[in-house]
């Protein structure tokens, strides 16, 4: 990085000390460029994990993770955007401090802070669909507990309306005398809810 263009210009290595003062600034702001390179790299990284783990397991904590990758793309792109007018200047040739065979140089640094700024935009437009991904993610898995506690309240709704019914504490109900009357208490609860079930799952909502 820097410590490599210093030790090239001691040395006598490549055309720091033929050139002027303006390739020097344009290596130094050439490596500062490169270096948002790295940084987006990483970010990419970090970016398709947490797809991942959207899709697969969305955690409390992923609202959190995407906010803070999405500010990193707002700290980036207040960063580059200064720097892209600034090469934008000298590479048209308004300062006579750059010569022109320097211009093609910064000109090829000015396309990469394009590119970087074109990147950020397409990064954060990827950040606002994982939000958009998590959000359905858990309302997918809120609805699959709704409609599974909802089938179970289904289910006991009959099963309670037999117990309340012969749980009351009338003296004269008919069917107490019967000799198998418990047991069919329980067969009619069981075929109730079976056949409850079985509909459910004929209607596809199991």
């Amino acid at each position: 990085m820097v410590e490599t263009i210093q030790r090239r210009i001691q040395d006598g290595v490549g055309r720091f000390r033929q050139a002027g003062a303006d390739y020097l600034a344009y290596a130094l702001i050439d490596i500062i460029v490169d270096q948002f390179f790295v940084v987006l790299e990483m970010i990419e990284d970090d970016m398709e994990r947490l797809e991942l783990e959207v899709v697969q397991n969305p955690g409390p904590d992923m609202l959190q993770r995407i906010h803070r990758l999405k500010n990193a793309m707002i700290v980036l792109r207040k960063s580059v955007w200064p720097l892209r007018e600034v090469l934008g200047a000298l590479q048209r040739g308004e300062t006579p401090l750059v010569q022109e065979r320097t211009q093609v140089y910064l000109r090829d640094v000015y396309d990469h802070t394009i590119q970087i700024i074109d990147t950020v935009e397409t990064f954060r437009d990827v950040l606002s669909g994982l939000v958009d991904i998590h959000l359905s993610s858990v309302s997918n898995r809120l609805n699959e507990v709704m409609k599974m506690l909802t089938i179970i309240a289904t289910v006991f709704m009959p099963l309670s309306f037999l117990a309340g019914v012969y749980g009351t504490n009338f003296k004269h109900l008919p069917e107490l005398e019967w000799p198998y009357a418990y047991p069919t208490f329980w067969a009619i609860c069981i075929a109730t809810a079976g056949l409850m079930l079985r509909y459910f799952r004929r209607r596809q909502w199991l």
